[in-house]
């Protein structure tokens, strides 16, 4: 076993027009009053790897362009097709009508083990501010939440990883077989 190189996997990367054009899932990312802007670039960058349709950027969640969110990102604010709506629950509406479901990551009396619930597309997933969660105003229009297990003394982790945790199990659930 050999290390590839970061040149040899920059090389045979798509480039930004191939990415544009590639045909991502109908799964979308809500973010729900995300107050560090490094969070939000850590969710571009998963997104862009993930292969998220859109992401919505509500309430306080900062946008780009700002030197934050590039850093985390690395340029996949870029390539992500994202929207700024400040109040999350017109775009929770417009998703609804449009027949996607709602999925909240988020501690409720009715959540699912994120690898133990059935995932169909469309949908969005929200994650929301890191001490205070999702607004009960969006967990309350949710089809699903999803929590992840806790082993330790924390009972939550960083809103970005929680992310990429959930939306890499929602896509390999949405996946066709052949992919």
């Amino acid at each position: 076993m050999n290390k590839i190189s970061y040149l040899d996997i920059i090389q045979s990367s798509p480039s930004l027009d191939d990415i544009i054009r590639h045909n991502r899932k109908p799964v979308s990312v809500l973010l729900d009053n995300i107050r560090s802007l490094y969070n939000v670039g850590s969710i571009f960058r998963t997104s862009d790897a993930a292969g998220v349709e859109k992401i919505y950027l509500c309430g306080i969640t900062g946008e780009p362009p700002r030197a934050e969110i590039h850093k985390a990102a690395l340029g996949a604010e870029e390539s992500v097709p994202w929207e700024k709506e400040s109040d999350p629950l017109k775009v929770v509406h417009r998703l609804k009508k449009a027949g996607y479901k709602i999925v909240v990551l988020e501690h409720t009396d009715a959540g699912n083990l994120y690898h133990q619930a059935n995932y169909e597309a469309p949908l969005c997933l929200v994650v929301g501010h890191e001490i205070t969660g999702i607004t009960d105003e969006v967990v309350n229009m949710a089809d699903m939440a999803i929590e992840i297990p806790m082993a330790g003394l924390k009972q939550s982790l960083n809103v970005s990883v929680a992310y990429g945790i959930a939306i890499f199990e929602i896509m390999k659930q949405i996946q066709s077989p052949h992919e």
